[in-house]
């Protein structure tokens, strides 16, 4: 039987053609990730989005349960490597106010002309973990004004 040569990844130009390979790709790695899920006992969450805007996700348990968790690992600063950060804001609004507050009293006690580096790069982590906690709340807010508009065209739960 012969092989299949390496696929050459650049855009495909056809529109069906890219429709179709889309439809199959994303087939297999719904397919892949139950595979992971059932096999190695995985909590896996997947969301695709087609270029139409259609969102299609799998979770091997609850996508809402898997993506809390997300955060609770990203908000506590742990990187995928396994390293500790020493930032630990969950995304609550509280600490994203106490994190916006503490920015505005440091902007008002230093000027950043004049500040050296440790106190710039203090700066930068606290506007880091701020647009972070932002960005978390947006998706969050995102995720639930989206979850009562598409009803049933995002589950592929359950594949074989």
């Amino acid at each position: 039987m012969a092989r299949r040569g390496r696929v050459e990844l650049r855009r495909i130009e056809d529109r069906t053609s890219r429709q179709v390979r889309f439809s199959k790709r994303r087939s297999g790695l719904f397919k892949k990730a139950f595979e992971l899920s059932v096999l190695c006992d995985a909590e896996v969450a997947l969301l695709v989005f087609s270029p139409a805007g259609r969102l299609y996700e799998y979770a091997s348990s609850s996508i809402e349960g898997t993506y809390d968790r997300y955060q609770r690992f990203a908000g506590a600063g742990t990187n995928v490597n396994g390293g500790d950060a020493s930032s630990n804001n969950d995304g609550d609004p509280s600490n994203i106010q106490s994190t916006l507050k503490e920015i505005a009293s440091w902007s008002i006690q230093n000027n950043a002309d004049d500040s050296d580096a440790n106190k710039l790069e203090k700066l930068e982590k606290l506007l880091t973990d701020a647009l972070r906690d932002t960005k978390s709340k947006k998706m969050l807010a995102q995720q639930n004004s989206g979850a009562s508009t598409r009803s049933g065209e995002n589950s592929k739960r359950g594949r074989s």
